[in-house]
């Protein structure tokens, strides 16, 4: 059996089809991965004091807590299962004082159990805790795994060696390809899991070039750095961290492809509230949900988060949209996200130490309407018109499910962020014609709200985003809006808003992400950091 894993990545043509849709599932029917994936490994709760012993035991709590008829089905085998070398015959070999029963007997076992059997390797020489890597030996590995009846494949990328005359980044994507061909020629459905983009993280053309082929061979991609494994400091600016890299990429999110920010570390070593959150942004950002605790010592408050229904329903959406960033002011941020049903989850982060009072009118809905907003931790439904607020508690994040009523329709509205994490600003609120377009650390203002229209054309306070001119370093600027080409952008999944008189991409100017630098009309790069924008949804 042969399964292409590959994806169309195609530029937005038309006006009418502003914001990027998911990526698109592969032609080829696999659906592997039609919804993130949910699961459980071991890496951050026990690295390498991996046993059988621990896969079984978390294996079992999947199922006594419930969590497993939730969706966390996938149990996977992380880093330093095996011994320190192949077999006479170039096999990988269990590391049998920690496997006494062998691979397929653990795959049989979680099998019996209705689970899925996960497995890590590396595309280098050698694992990350130096044991044999699958260079040299995918298609021998990818038949290996299936005979033992695995379903998940997880391939990290230490020890990647550069070829002369190849890149770092052209590297990585051969051996990745090798091994999506080896498991599509090994008899059985696997889902692949590429760790190829945290070698280049993040905010780079490189990142960006690797996030762009990934698709191609497999169905989702830990992008950046590992979360805090257990005994770490400050968990939660690690949580922070996988959060911020994570959020602006919605644009490459879509069934059969997803961006995943590590693992779900609830509560291990964090408090009841953080657990929380994580689990609250991870499904917002339609994350793959894969515990790596002690699952069996899991508080009944710490089960209840990570099961929460409402939170799993958001995340597992089939309409598979990742949530954009759509204010940000100080320590709290408004995400927002598409559902299938027409429903949009809003979810309020509060990154600060002390209880903060979030509202938000930035939802996307425009008419006169009525909205019902069931809060997704409390389960109580409320009436709105447009504005929802909440007292979010330090390091907490509230969500909402907004379904909406008759009259109402959608136009994505909220920041544009771009490099450096800055905003694209109406330069003093103006609203003359000419008014400067410029970046600014993003506050939630006004004149950061943005209205992506089903005309092409961008707006905010009522005028729209123009450029100036055709010529290379025109500058853009607030215009009447008129229905010009000067005023019509489209949005190519590589992140570029393209200018439709020109052909050229908004760009801040110089490279530099200083405030008020001024966003101009400049040839398209490849993958350059200050042409990539990331829009609400």
């Amino acid at each position: 059996m042969t399964l292409s894993r590959r994806l169309a990545i195609l530029p937005l043509v038309a006006a009418s089809l502003l914001v990027a849709p998911a990526a698109q599932a592969a032609d080829n029917g696999d659906n592997l991965a039609v919804t993130p994936p949910m699961g459980f490994n071991n890496w951050a709760r026990y690295e390498c004091g991996l046993s059988e012993s621990v896969l079984t035991r978390n294996a079992d709590a999947l199922v006594s807590t419930g969590l497993a008829a939730k969706g966390y089905r996938t149990v996977t085998v992380d880093d330093c299962w095996m011994t320190h070398s192949r077999d006479a015959a170039g096999n990988l070999v269990a590391d049998p004082a920690k496997f006494p029963h062998g691979m397929k007997w653990l795959g049989d076992y979680l099998h019996t159990r209705n689970l899925k059997f996960g497995i890590y390797e590396d595309a280098g020489t050698s694992t990350c805790g130096g044991f044999p890597g699958s260079l040299g030996h995918f298609t021998a590995d990818a038949k290996l795994f299936a005979s033992w009846g695995v379903d998940y494949l997880k391939l990290d990328g230490c020890n990647v060696p550069v070829p002369q005359g190849r890149t770092k980044e052209q590297a990585y994507r051969d051996l990745y390809a090798q091994q999506s061909a080896a498991l599509g020629a090994s008899g059985r459905r696997i889902v692949f899991s590429e760790s190829a983009p945290a070698y280049f993280c993040c905010q780079n053309a490189d990142w960006y070039r690797t996030l762009s082929w990934l698709p191609q061979y497999g169905q989702l991609w830990r992008e950046g750095w590992d979360v805090a494994v257990h005994g770490s400091a400050n968990k939660w600016a690690s949580l922070m961290t996988n959060y911020s890299y994570n959020v602006p990429l919605q644009r490459y999110a879509g069934p059969n492809h997803w961006n995943d920010p590590d693992f779900l570390i609830t509560g291990d070593e964090i408090t009841a509230e953080e657990s929380r959150t994580q689990v609250a942004l991870w499904s917002m950002m339609a994350a793959p949900l894969i515990l790596s605790t002690d699952v069996a010592a899991l508080s009944s408050e710490s089960v209840a988060a990570a099961g929460n229904t409402g939170l799993i329903a958001i995340d597992q959406d089939s309409l598979g949209r990742q949530a954009a960033r759509v204010a940000t002011s100080g320590t709290s941020e408004v995400l927002v996200k598409p559902l299938a049903n027409g429903d949009r989850a809003v979810a309020f982060l509060n990154r600060g130490s002390a209880s903060a009072t979030v509202s938000t009118s930035t939802l996307g809905f425009t008419g006169t309407c009525s909205l019902s907003v069931t809060n997704v931790w409390t389960g109580t439904t409320s009436q709105s018109t447009g504005t929802i607020t909440a007292s979010v508690p330090a390091h907490g994040t509230a969500v909402f499910r907004i379904t909406p009523g008759a009259g109402c329709s959608v136009v994505p509205t909220g920041q544009i962020d771009g490099i450096g994490g800055k905003c694209v600003d109406d330069t003093n609120s103006g609203t003359a014609d000419g008014t400067q377009i410029a970046l600014f650390s993003c506050s939630g203002n006004a004149n950061q709200r943005w209205a992506l229209s089903t005309d092409g054309t961008i707006r905010t306070l009522g005028k729209c985003l123009t450029a100036a001119g055709t010529a290379d370093g025109s500058a853009v600027q607030l215009g009447t809006c008129s229905g010009s080409s000067a005023q019509r952008w489209t949005y190519q999944q590589a992140g570029n808003l393209v200018n439709t008189a020109s052909g050229k991409c908004l760009d801040a100017s110089g490279g530099s992400s200083a405030d008020l630098t001024k966003l101009i009309v400049w040839p398209c790069g490849q993958f350059q950091v200050n042409q990539t924008w990331s829009l609400p949804v």
